[in-house]
């Protein structure tokens, strides 16, 4: 080990918050963990974010206010590493791994550096296996599969908190037609909450007993912001554990995204570079790539790590640069809408634009039911046609409208109001929520199912599961 190890350091340039400029140091390396004492003799600890010939950057962790001058730096000559063991689970922890339940810190079978590499894209093994949410619109329409990156675009003020505690509390992996939840884990990691929301999330996790298979890491509005850079890094670091050590199928929860790009943005222009859009920096597209590209299925492995981060979009923007950047690293998106939420509908997904790419990887014949994929198809043009049908009637009224304007009409109202709209307590499983479909799609004249096979609407519909259906043959001809 160099010399430069144990030394410390009073060359400071500059002091802006949380940022310390060093200079006339060793070299060191990028992420390279070091000790930052204050004046009073108070330690905190800090991570290199960037190095040259002539200085070093410093971002000290853990300090909510700025520095003063008069610090000593020691660097350490390792990057940030975490303790790990299965003892995680059941836990609750800060942005910076430290308990927040008031247990004992973890001590692990070994430590584990955060700053991780992304998963090879040849070792990838395809996403193909399917996800129960208890969540009908996600469940029949934008299917969640294992190993997928699917974030939900939200609105301040939308009830996203509770859509992602639901899942969290309900997700449960179907296989050969039986629930199994022995090896499934929730990681979730949350930043810039604010406290009624934090108590929210821990009260409804230790209540539904949910906790026990759960990690979470939680950084407060009034804790450090500069926690929110390590914090997604410590929970994809627990998540790969805990999938490709220990087996486990996780769902990681990751976000708000933009109180993480935001603390990009403030370190980009403490360090003086070039502004792109909104002043994020150039790289963020990279950055946030080194988060969502961390999950997924690893060939030879049995675990797999599934991400939902949801994002608040400013003023309902799809083009805000993070959301934006988010949907072309993802595999689709689940918005919220407002409109749905004033109604009084829960939970307020918008399906007509939303879309999960993988949905079709994980539905149908053995994995959930044939008739899925058809059933999801029908939903959505359906629900458009009744979608369109209601703007039309606001032109010329209802009753201006045509028969089958009409039944669309009807069929929009109770997708909405049955299917869509469900309890927060309500847990259902993807038979039922299939079965309700098709009561639904009863609404509607069977010659508009156009996106369904006869044989599927043979077997499947109430009119011919009623006694005195017609045969096969009577139904062929």
């Amino acid at each position: 080990m160099e010399a430069r190890y144990g030394l410390e350091y009073r060359t400071t340039r500059g002091i802006e918050g949380s940022l310390i400029v060093l200079e006339k140091t060793k070299p060191v390396g990028y992420n390279e963990l070091v000790e930052v004492v204050l004046p009073n003799g108070t330690s905190y600890q800090g991570s290199v974010i960037d190095t040259s010939m002539n200085y070093v950057l410093i971002q000290v962790f853990g300090r909510k206010e700025g520095l003063e001058r008069g610090v000593k730096v020691r660097f350490t000559g390792e990057t940030i590493s975490i303790p790990l063991s299965e003892d995680v689970l059941g836990r609750v922890f800060t942005g910076s791994f430290k308990p927040r339940d008031h247990l004992p810190p973890i001590i692990g079978d070994e430590k584990r550096e955060i700053f991780y590499s992304v998963i090879n894209p040849a070792a990838r093994e395809p996403p193909s296996e399917f996800i129960q949410t208890g969540v009908s619109i996600i469940d029949a329409s934008l299917a969640l599969v294992r190993g997928q990156k699917l974030p939900i675009f939200t609105i301040s003020g939308l009830p996203h908190n509770m859509l992602l505690a639901q899942i969290a509390r309900q997700a449960t992996i179907i296989k050969k037609g039986a629930e199994v939840r022995e090896d499934f884990a929730v990681v979730f990691c949350a930043m810039g909450l604010r406290y009624e929301e934090y108590e929210f999330f821990r009260r409804t996790f230790e209540e539904t007993g949910a906790l026990h298979r759960s990690v979470m890491i939680l950084n407060l509005a009034d804790d450090p912001e500069i926690e929110r850079i390590i914090a997604p890094r410590i929970a994809l670091t627990i998540a790969e554990y805990l999938a490709f050590d220990l087996d486990y199928h996780v769902l990681v929860i990751l976000g708000d995204m933009l109180s993480y790009a935001e603390v990009l943005r403030i370190l980009s222009t403490a360090r003086k570079e070039i502004p792109t859009r909104k002043g994020y920096p150039g790289y963020l597209y990279t950055d946030l790539a080194t988060i969502y590209e961390r999950c997924g299925k690893i060939k030879g492995k049995k675990g797999s790590i599934t991400l939902m981060p949801y994002l608040t979009m400013p003023g309902g923007d799809m083009t805000h640069p993070v959301v934006d950047l988010s949907g072309y690293i993802t595999e689709g998106q689940i918005i919220l809408s407002y409109d749905l939420n004033m109604r009084g509908i829960y939970p307020p997904v918008d399906l007509l634009s939303s879309l999960s790419r993988l949905a079709k990887d994980g539905i149908g014949k053995g994995k959930t039911r044939e008739d899925h994929k058809y059933v999801a198809e029908q939903l959505y043009a359906s629900y458009a046609a009744g979608v369109e049908a209601r703007d039309l009637a606001k032109i010329i009224g209802e009753r201006a409208l045509s028969e089958k304007e009409k039944k669309y009409l009807e069929f929009a109202d109770a997708f909405e109001q049955k299917f869509i709209n469900q309890s927060y307590l309500e847990n259902r499983s993807i038979e039922y929520t299939l079965q309700l479909a098709w009561d639904l799609l009863a609404i509607l004249p069977e010659k508009e199912l156009r996106r369904i096979p006869p044989r599927i609407i043979y077997k499947y519909h109430p009119k011919y599961r009623s006694e005195g259906s017609p045969s096969r043959k009577e139904f062929a001809d």
